[in-house]
C-alpha cells in the first residue's frame, strides 16, 4: 500500500516549518502536524489590545545567522520588517544598573566588573581571539574547550567574570545552570552573533517568520501525534484513532518529546536524545499604562540582566517598548520579566496569581515606580524551554550526526546544540537534506551518503 504522503513533519516551530519549506521546494508532498492551535513554537508572539509579547525568542543577530537571513530574503520579507533593536544591555550590581554589557567599552567602563576583573576579561577575550578559528557554532564539540562547563571555564579567572558576566548571560539568555552546561556551545554562538549593536527583531513580533512559512505550507494545527514508528522504508504516525503513513517523518520537537514519540530509535539516536536535556522557561509580561523600565545613567535599557549573585527570582527584565516601539500602543509600555532558572520548577506548579506577584515584586527593585503603574499581566511558560548543551550531549553528538539516514529524522536547535532560531533553521535544512538523500539518492547505508551527510552538517 502506498504511503499517504512523502513527508510528515511533527511540530510547527521554526525547525519544523523550515524542514517542510525545504522539502516542498524540492517537490515533495509534505504535511505539518502541530499539537497547539498556533504555529511558531518557542517563537510565538502573544497579542492583546495592541500589545505584542514575544513569548520565547527575543532577538535576531545580524551576524552568525546566515541561514535565517537567507530564508528571510527568500520569503520576501522587507528589510523594514526586521529592524535593529533599540536600547542597550545593562548588568545590575549593588544598587544600580551598569550599561555596556558585551560592548567593547566594557573593558573601560566595567559594565558590572571590578578593575581587576577587567584585566582578566581582557585576557579572556585575547584568548578567544587567538582561538577564534577553532570555534564552530555548528560543531561545538570540536572546540579547544572540549566538555568544559561554563563554571569550570570561569574558575580560571577572577570570580566577577562568572558572577557578573558568564553566569548572567548563560542564565538570562539560555536559562542555564553554569555547572551543568558546556561552555563551547555558548561561546561559539556568542562569537558568531557579535555584540548587541547588531541585534534585530521582527517589527510585528518574533513569530513573523513562522507565520510567513506556514502560509505556504499544509499545516494541521490542533493535531497531536502520539507515536512515530520507523519501518524499513516508511514511517507510521499514530494520530488520534488512526495511522498516517509517510515515506519519511521528521520529529521537530524538543529532544525529550522526540524520545517519547519515537518508538524504535537507533542506539546512537537514543543515546543522544537522552543526553539532550532541556531547561524550562517562564516569563511574565506586564502591559503598562505608560512606558516604564530599567535605566542606566538616565538612559532606558532594552535588557537588564540580574545576576544570580544579586537576585534569585529574576534573571532579567526586558523593556519591549524600547526593543521596538510597535510592541506597545503609543504612550504605553511593555515589560517582560524573566524568571530565574532555579525558581521556575516551583513556579510552574504555582497559581498564576502567585507567579505574577513574585516576579513583579522582585522587579520593583529595578523599576521602582512599577507599583504605581497600572498594568495587566500574563504568564508564558515552556516546560521544554532551551537545550542545556551538557557535556554528555557534546560527547554523544558526533555519533548521532554520523548515523545513517532512516525513515525518521530530527530537527530542532538541540540537534545543533545551538539554542537559537538559527540553530532551528539550520537543523531544518539539514533534516531536509538527509530526507532527500534517502528518498532520491544512494541507498541509506551507502558510505558515500554518510560522508555527504557529515559534510552537510
Amino acid at each position: 500500500m502506498s504511503p499517504d504522503l512523502d513527508v510528515a513533519v511533527i511540530g510547527a516551530g521554526i525547525a519544523g516549518l523550515t524542514t517542510a519549506h525545504e522539502l516542498q521546494r524540492a517537490g515533495l508532498s509534505v504535511r505539518v502536524y502541530e499539537k497547539q492551535r498556533h504555529v511558531g513554537g518557542r517563537m510565538r508572539s502573544f497579542r492583546h489590545d495592541g500589545y505584542t509579547v514575544d513569548e520565547g525568542a527575543e532577538q535576531l543577530p545580524r551576524h552568525g545567522y546566515r541561514a535565517t537571513w537567507e530564508l528571510i530574503e527568500r520569503l520576501g520579507v522587507p528589510e523594514g520588517d526586521v529592524p535593529r533593536i533599540g536600547g542597550r544591555l545593562g548588568m545590575w550590581r549593588g544598587t544600580r544598573a551598569r550599561p555596556g554589557v558585551a560592548e567593547p567599552s566594557a573593558l573601560l567602563t566595567g559594565a558590572g566588573l571590578g578593575p581587576r576583573a577587567r584585566l582578566d576579561l581582557a585576557r579572556f577575550l585575547a584568548r578567544l581571539a587567538r582561538q577564534r578559528a577553532e570555534f564552530d557554532a555548528d560543531h561545538p564539540e570540536r572546540t579547544p574547550l572540549g566538555t568544559t562547563t561554563v563554571k569550570e571555564l570561569a574558575g580560571r579567572y577572577h570570580p566577577d567574570l562568572h558572577d557578573y558576566l558568564l553566569q548572567p548571560v548563560a542564565g538570562g539568555f539560555f536559562g542555564w545552570d553554569t555547572a551543568r552546561s558546556a561552555a563551547a556551545p555558548m561561546l561559539s554562538l556568542l562569537l558568531d552573533a557579535g555584540g548587541p549593536a547588531s541585534w534585530h527583531t521582527y517589527a510585528s513580533g518574533m513569530d513573523l517568520l513562522a507565520r510567513r512559512l506556514a502560509a505556504g505550507l499544509d499545516v494541521v494545527t490542533g493535531s497531536e501525534v502520539h507515536e512515530v514508528v520507523a519501518d524499513r522504508d516508511s514511517a507510521g504516525l499514530r494520530i488520534g484513532g488512526g495511522v498516517v503513513t509517510a515515506r519519511a517523518a521528521v520529529l521537530c520537537v524538543p529532544a525529550p518529546v522526540a524520545a517519547r514519540l519515537h518508538a524504535n530509535p537507533s542506539v546512537d539516536e537514543a543515546a543522544f536524545l537522552s543526553a539532550c536535556t532541556f531547561t524550562p522557561t517562564l516569563k511574565v509580561s506586564c502591559l503598562l499604562d505608560r512606558p516604564r523600565g530599567p535605566r542606566a545613567g538616565g538612559e532606558p535599557l532594552y535588557l537588564l540582566l540580574t545576576p544570580d549573585a544579586e537576585d534569585s527570582v529574576l534573571s532579567g527584565v526586558i523593556a519591549d517598548h524600547v526593543k521596538h516601539p510597535a510592541r506597545a500602543p503609543a504612550g504605553k509600555g511593555l515589560l517582560t520579566l524573566m524568571a530565574h532558572a532555579r525558581t521556575i520548577p516551583e513556579l510552574l506548579a504555582a497559581p498564576e496569581r502567585e507567579v505574577i506577584e513574585r516576579l513583579t515584586k522582585a522587579a520593583r527593585r529595578y523599576v521602582p515606580d512599577l507599583e504605581q503603574t497600572g498594568m495587566r499581566n500574563f504568564v508564558h511558560a515552556f516546560p521544554h524551554g532551551l537545550p542545556e548543551a551538557t557535556p554528555a550531549a557534546l560527547r554523544r553528538r558526533p555519533s548521532f550526526m554520523a548515523r545513517a539516514t532512516s525513515p525518521v529524522e530530527y530537527a530542532g536547535d538541540w540537534v545543533m546544540l545551538r539554542p537559537s532560531s538559527e540553530g532551528a533553521v539550520r537543523s531544518g535544512a539539514l533534516a531536509a537534506s538527509r530526507v532527500l538523500s534517502r528518498l532520491r539518492g544512494p541507498r541509506p547505508h551507502d558510505t558515500t551518503d554518510r560522508e555527504t551527510t557529515r559534510e552537510t552538517a
